[in-house]
């Protein structure tokens, strides 16, 4: 039985749903609300990891795998955003980190990318520790995969609208049954959004893609530190 894990970002911190998958499919379901990637990480010898947060930073130019990832998503492009350039994630401030953009690549940081900063900075320290993580670690974009879930056709409504969250409930209900409803049950929406629990699914249905070899991989360019600019799903 091999262990497959997805994770999130979260208000909470990391949403980290794991399963054995194995010749009779799913098994042992478990989930947690992890404050910090690292000990957890640790924790868990072997398995395999899909995360929706970048690995891999380039050090001017936009990454391809995002680029990529764009283009394959068409109407739902916009969920892609491009990630930040290596020398922009050690600034302290949001303008300090628009400058070294600006400089390094001739555009600012969003908002959005730029408050998950304390997140890829976690992970980025975490993989340049530990080179068995880096084979064993994916960066996952769950746009991508609802729509590699839903026979390649992009999710015709985004994730936060009521129509976009019931196409996206109803794909994960095919593999995992329950499991959206357990976890929200269970989970305090003031550290957890409805979406987060499905992006997560989606990226542990990514990590058993992953370990058949069948999954989309857009990329794959080293950056500075030899990590992979890769997105999976």
């Amino acid at each position: 039985m091999a262990l497959l894990q997805g994770v999130d970002g979260c208000r909470g911190g990391w949403l980290v749903v794991s399963a054995a998958w194995g010749p009779g499919g799913w098994g042992r379901f478990d989930w947690q609300l992890q404050p910090q990637l690292g000990p957890w990480l640790a924790a868990e010898p072997g398995a395999i990891t899909a995360i929706d947060m970048p690995i891999g930073l380039a050090a001017a130019a936009p990454r391809p795998c995002d680029q990529l990832a764009r283009q394959w998503l068409g109407a739902r492009r916009s969920s892609v955003f491009p990630a930040p350039v290596r020398d922009a994630l050690q600034a302290g401030d949001y303008p300090t980190a628009c400058a070294l953009s600006q400089a390094a690549c001739g555009k600012k940081i969003s908002k959005q990318s730029y408050n998950l900063f304390p997140k890829i900075r976690q992970l980025d320290h975490i993989l340049n520790l530990d080179p068995d993580l880096r084979q064993r670690v994916h960066e996952v974009h769950p746009e991508l995969a609802f729509s590699c879930w839903n026979g390649g056709v992009p999710m015709a409504e985004a994730k936060k609208t009521a129509a976009g969250a019931t196409q996206r409930r109803a794909l994960v209900e095919t593999e995992f049954p329950g499991l959206a409803l357990n976890i929200r049950a269970h989970g305090p929406s003031s550290l957890l959004a409805n979406d987060d629990i499905l992006d997560a699914l989606a990226c542990l249905w990514s990590a058993r893609r992953l370990h058949q070899g069948i999954a989309l991989k857009l990329g794959g360019e080293l950056d500075a530190t030899g990590l992979a600019m890769r997105i999976s799903a």
